[in-house]
């Protein structure tokens, strides 16, 4: 860990109000769908042991211990030469994302004792990984002046107890696998003009994220592998979707779709998980509806918005009313299904404050349809599908900043409405708060940054 996120781990996990969104909230986060089943409170670890008195009395002592994850016989001693780290056994009194409370056995209901650890940390343990090992438990100080024998305690403590498994680092390392890997091709969106997509070529991957560059130019971006900003090689072609690249690209990407024969470093359909077309029967949006929608140029802001163009796979071009370029350069894609799109009147009925044209403060929808001789997409097109997600207003969690992508900030969910979370950046201005779905890959749980390697932006100002 180094200083900057040290620091601010301190920082925070000493605030009473200290509280974290738990690992299984996050869809994409590693491990989200195992998380709760292997880690919670009351299993017992092997934890680096900081607080022993150095002296040269190495007397040890066996003890068998059984728990539900081990029949494991480790040492004990009173004291030892530290020419390497020992261990001692502590409990998870806390769950906070990647982070645990952890409390030394024998401090029972002491909590002055009481530390952080993250839980992927290389000096935690499953119960009898010591013995496996041939490390020694120690214990600390304070507790080995109070009760000298621990052959009994530590018996009666670990029988029965459960601990992590002794595959730990394997289901992480599994987690984090993906099949996307530097040099891969794929389509993006063209972050200067919004409405088309172009080749790119990733560089770099990260924990899910991906550095791309566009293909002929130096300009390059992070995003998620599971990102609706990313598509698979062909997309644009297949759905109707503008493309800027050669027409010889163009032509060889819709002929590996219809084939399905692509390029070794193609990134292919089936690394993607497409949206599904759940619409009710017979229902479609169609060209000049009007929604309300979430601005990917200002994510802060859900917008009086029409519907465009219709795409194949009911992919939807979508501008924001009163500030449409004529061009149609910031038109910009979501799905049908997408969660960012909502039926006229989201916002009045959930006390949400709309973005209208003009910034008209009487806008009213029925005057609005009547002047513009549009009709609002019925509601019934609309996702409304809530997963219980978790999430609740002051949650501390990891999130990137969609607007400056290749930062992973400090934030906290501020408000909720449905699925719709809204991120508010911890140090900045309201303004800069963002909307995202509650199944977004671009949010993770506490501790993220360090567990794939990622710099954690810590924030502005407190």
């Amino acid at each position: 860990m180094d200083s900057k996120d040290r620091d601010l781990t301190i920082e925070y996990v000493g605030r009473p109000d200290f509280v974290t969104a738990n690992v299984s909230s996050f869809k994409y986060a590693p491990m989200a769908d195992f998380w709760d089943r292997l880690v919670t409170i009351g299993i017992k670890v092997e934890v680096v042991n900081n607080d022993t008195e150095v002296q040269d009395l190495p007397t040890k002592t066996p003890v068998k211990t059984k728990n539900s994850n081990s029949n494991s016989t480790s040492t004990t001693t009173d004291t030892k030469e530290l020419n390497e780290k020992v261990y001692w056994i502590a409990t998870v009194i806390k769950i906070s994302g990647y982070l645990a409370k952890l409390r030394y056995e024998g401090y029972e209901d002491d909590d002055s004792h009481d530390f952080w650890v993250y839980l992927f940390n290389d000096d935690i343990h499953g119960v009898g990984w010591c013995a496996s090992q041939g490390k020694t438990l120690v214990p600390p100080r304070n507790i080995l002046r109070k009760l000298p024998d621990w052959t009994m305690y530590l018996i009666k403590k670990l029988t029965g107890a459960r601990t992590l498994p002794p595959d730990l680092k394997s289901l992480i390392d599994e987690s984090l696998a993906t099949r996307f890997r530097p040099g891969m091709k794929l389509e993006v969106v063209d972050k200067q003009r919004i409405s088309s997509v172009r080749v790119a070529t990733v560089e770099v991957t990260i924990g899910g994220r991906l550095l791309v560059t566009y293909d002929g130019s130096d300009s390059s971006f992070w995003t998620h592998e599971r990102s609706p900003l990313v598509h698979p090689i062909g997309w644009a072609q297949f759905v109707s979707h503008e493309l800027i690249a050669t027409y010889e690209y163009a032509r060889e990407s819709l002929e590996k779709v219809n084939s399905k024969r692509f390029s070794p470093d193609d990134a292919t359909w089936d690394m993607f998980e497409l949206p599904k077309n759940d619409l009710p029967p017979g229902q479609r949006f169609e060209v000049n509806m009007k929604i309300e929608a979430v601005d990917p140029l200002n994510l802060s802001s859900i917008c009086v918005a029409t519907v465009v163009k219709v795409l194949r796979c009911n992919y939807l071009m979508i501008g924001i009313d009163g500030s449409m370029c004529p061009t149609g350069s910031d038109w910009f894609c979501y799905h049908a299904t997408s969660p960012y799109i909502f039926p006229a009147g989201f916002c009045k009925a959930n006390n949400l404050k709309l973005t209208t044209p003009n910034n008209d403060e009487n806008f009213d929808w029925t005057r609005y349809l009547q002047e513009t001789g549009a009709k609002a997409a019925p509601a019934s097109l609309f996702n409304k599908d809530i997963p219980q997600h978790g999430f609740k207003e002051g949650m501390l969690i990891e999130a990137t900043d969609l607007m400056q992508s290749r930062l992973v900030c400090v934030a906290t969910i501020s408000k909720i409405v449905g699925r719709l979370l809204r991120i508010h950046f911890n140090g900045w201005d309201e303004t800069f708060d963002q909307w995202c779905d509650c199944e977004s890959p671009d949010l993770f749980p506490w501790g993220w940054c360090r567990l794939v390697g990622y710099e954690l932006e810590p924030p502005k100002t407190e």
